[in-house]
């Protein structure tokens, strides 16, 4: 029998740490919540909590050097999306939306332009759309995909 898959959150801004666990539970996969500070978790042997410090991309650091072939990683940012797909993880944002190699480079380019264009606004500018329920039914399914692939193939 393989190695459990292991679900690495990037816990400080997720809005569906609920249903990580669900899924998780379903699947008897390993759950690792990392965060700057510490909040509450289910009571269970597969779900742990992982504070790291509050310097500066300190979850980013643990989760990337954690991610794994077996590990599905939870995150809006791109660029730990990119660290983590080159240590073989598969990588989901909290919107449903996979990562994958043949995309990255061209998020992180859009990343860099939006960031120059933000900065030349001073601070004008958006976010993120709001987080809906079409995002939460979108990362149920993506994330019950990415789950049954890869039960398929350990």
């Amino acid at each position: 029998m393989s190695d459990p898959v292991t679900i690495l959150v990037d816990a400080d801004a997720c809005p569906v740490k609920e249903e990580i666990y669900r899924v998780a539970q379903r699947y008897k996969a390993h759950v690792r919540v990392v965060s700057n500070s510490p909040f509450r978790v289910p009571v269970s042997e597969r779900v742990k909590r992982i504070v790291v410090s509050d310097s500066f991309d300190a979850a980013d650091d643990w989760i990337a050097e954690n991610a794994r072939p077996r590990s599905v990683v939870i995150t809006a940012d791109i660029l730990l999306a990119e660290r983590c797909l080159k240590a073989g993880a598969t990588v989901l944002a909290h919107n449903g939306k996979p990562f994958d190699l043949a995309s990255i480079g061209s998020a992180v380019a859009t990343r860099a332009i939006m960031e120059d264009l933000r900065a030349g606004m001073d601070g004008v500018g958006g976010g993120p759309p709001p987080f809906s329920k079409a995002d939460r039914s979108r990362f149920l399914q993506s994330l019950d995909r990415i789950m049954v692939g890869l039960d398929r193939s350990g």
